[in-house]
């Protein structure tokens, strides 16, 4: 069961790796880090509204501080946002993917095709403020690379991404997915080993409270891991991928406690369907992750 599983091995996980960061003690939070915000962020997609003027407007009634839109047209799209975010408070956040061609792909057009689509979304990401542009590296079947010949070649292609996201005012963010979806960068631990091997600042690491709950024994020892790497996280309902709240049980305290731990400054950006009216059921996941946030 992975209830069972993330009780019993959530404690010893949180504490090692918080053991496991620099200059951070495993009985508390380092007194140097600023203290974490919650900033709610919601996909485009997501939030109801017949256009992106009606999505802003209903987010920014509801709280919302952030929207984050799809990477794919995004590049045509930099003036439309831009003076539908005129005047506004609320800001773009992340950048969801949307280019074309596989990272990680054993065919080199594929791999140039991802790396000059992911360039153009990069551009785009940084004249929009964005914090960063989400990259899966490869879904199942999209690569015959292996585990360790994948990310090698990775960490090679994330240097000049990360370059060229710096130089756009943004970076690029590494997404760990579960295991129905990819056989490669299943964990936030890993993600932020990448990014410490890459050692570039155009490149992070998100996470997604959704994959993690198959993948992670423990959220806080999850984001604690990813320390300053960390700049977007995901969040739906944790059994059917639905608005937070609508499954019985939701609950991302022990993520945030880490959120906190951490000092974390970005997003928590919703990803997810609905079950009902996404009217009511965002209101109301908005004000679960407040309540939430506050118990942390």
């Amino acid at each position: 069961m992975i209830t069972s599983r993330r009780s019993f091995l959530g404690l010893s996980a949180a504490g090692a790796a918080a053991a496991a960061l620099p200059g951070v003690s495993a009985a508390a939070p380092s007194g140097d880090k600023p203290k974490a915000v919650l900033r709610l962020s919601c996909q485009e997609g997501v939030a109801p509204g017949r256009n992106l003027v009606e999505k802003l407007d209903f987010l920014e009634a509801n709280g919302f501080e952030g929207i984050e839109p799809g990477g794919r047209g995004l590049p045509g799209r930099v003036d439309e946002f831009k003076k539908a975010l005129e005047g506004r408070k609320i800001k773009v956040s992340a950048i969801c993917a949307g280019f074309q061609g596989v990272l990680i792909s054993d065919d080199e057009n594929s791999r140039k095709q991802a790396v000059d689509t992911i360039k153009e979304i990069l551009t785009a990401a940084g004249a929009l403020g964005s914090t960063g542009m989400i990259v899966v590296p490869a879904f199942h079947n999209q690569t015959k690379l292996g585990h360790q010949e994948g990310r090698e070649l990775l960490v090679k292609l994330l240097g000049d991404l990360g370059a060229h996201a710096q130089a756009a005012g943004t970076r690029i963010l590494l997404e760990p997915l579960n295991r129905q979806e990819c056989h490669f960068l299943r964990q936030v631990a890993d993600a932020a080993a990448i990014c410490r091997d890459v050692n570039h600042p155009g490149v992070g690491v998100m996470g997604d409270f959704w994959h993690m709950t198959w993948e992670e024994t423990s959220d806080f020892a999850a984001f604690v891991s990813a320390g300053s790497y960390l700049h977007h996280v995901h969040c739906a309902s944790r059994k059917e991928r639905k608005v937070p709240g609508e499954d019985e049980g939701d609950n991302y305290v022990d993520g945030m406690k880490g959120l906190k731990w951490i000092g974390y400054q970005n997003y928590i950006s919703l990803e997810c369907g609905c079950k009902g009216d996404r009217a009511k059921a965002i209101p109301a996941a908005a004000k679960l992750l407040r309540d939430q946030w506050a118990e942390a």
